[in-house]
């Protein structure tokens, strides 16, 4: 048993966990102007209102199990990403607070609303160009980044970035189409239309770009016998693009959405399948960055005990606001 590869795939289903579920969130908050106020658009806020706080549990657990189990790929991410982080973290109290004081400080809701958008598109872009800034690669030397402040801003992060916002866009459109009904479902599943033709070209593009960006990434992707093996990525992807658009083209309430996480996790596979084993683009693998062995299992007992009661917690607040919301909130 490699403890090392147990908790790469514990960190790696907390971050999916949290892109999907904090992804709808934050893509409520870009798509937010969207929506005329009044109505609609409380009823979009109140769609999340249950949930959005605790979605957040993730990213933490995502993180802190970074520092637990990788330190040392903590050590040299967070250097060669801090004013990513610094942004993302900003955008996510601006949102939180807004979300807030929208319904405490009438008086002043148009800011509080404009708070919530901003932090919402920070964040979210700020996640996507850290995640664009690992992938293109992380100077290391002697154990210790040895980049510049600004290594992260390339075109391709940039891309990554706007690829992340409208990912999340998608999720926040196929939420709003499975919660909301009337002239708001019908408005969100033309968002949901449009939001998805911006994410499959994004893909596409960032697919594209890292063919040139790293030729390791390339012989992964195109030289045998691993393209036998990375294959059924993107002919699932292409399937699954074909359903969510005919979804959100009839009179579907939830499938949408289930179609955007499947997109979301075919995406995650072919990150993963593009980086492994590195944790830190081009020389840090899971093993070179892992902590001792005897740390990784304490560790994993407290997870093993912990994660199960994240997923049920989780999981009953979903179940519990599982209906369509109205004016008065969900029925």
């Amino acid at each position: 048993m490699d403890l090392t590869v147990i908790w790469a795939f514990i960190i790696a289903f907390a971050v999916f966990a949290y892109v999907v579920m904090d992804g709808f969130d934050l893509g409520i908050g870009i798509l937010f102007p969207t929506f005329e106020v009044g109505p609609d658009r409380d009823r979009a806020m109140n769609s999340i209102a249950p949930v959005w706080d605790g979605n957040e549990t993730w990213l933490v657990l995502g993180g802190g199990g970074l520092l637990a189990a990788f330190p040392l790929a903590y050590a040299v991410i967070l250097p060669a990403t801090y004013p990513l982080i610094i942004a993302m973290l900003l955008g996510l109290v601006f949102r939180g607070v807004a979300f807030e004081y929208r319904w405490r400080d009438p008086d002043h809701r148009q800011f509080w609303d404009a708070a919530f958008t901003g932090g919402s598109i920070v964040a979210a872009m700020a996640q996507g160009m850290t995640l664009g800034a690992l992938l293109q690669g992380i100077e290391v030397v002697d154990r210790s980044y040895a980049g510049s402040w600004f290594d992260w801003l390339t075109p391709y992060t940039l891309l990554t970035g706007l690829g992340t916002v409208a990912g999340y866009a998608l999720l926040g459109a196929t939420w709003l189409v499975w919660k909301l009904d009337g002239e708001g479902q019908r408005h969100a599943r033309a968002l949901g239309r449009k939001a998805a033709w911006a994410t499959l070209a994004l893909m596409g593009g960032v697919s594209l770009y890292n063919m040139f960006l790293n030729a390791e990434y390339a012989e992964r992707w195109l030289s045998a016998p691993e393209i036998y093996l990375a294959a059924p990525v993107p002919i699932l992807t292409g399937l699954v693009a074909l359903a969510l658009l005919r979804s959100l083209a009839v009179e579907r309430h939830s499938k949408p959405f289930w179609l955007t996480l499947a997109l979301f996790f075919l995406g995650m596979a072919g990150l993963g399948f593009t980086m492994w084993p590195y944790v830190v683009p081009p020389g840090l693998t899971i093993w070179d960055a892992a902590a001792p062995e005897r740390s990784q299992l304490f560790m994993l007992v407290g997870v093993a005990i912990t994660m199960p009661l994240i997923i049920a917690y989780t999981a009953w607040a979903y179940w519990v606001f599982r209906g369509k919301v109205g004016d008065e909130g969900y029925h």
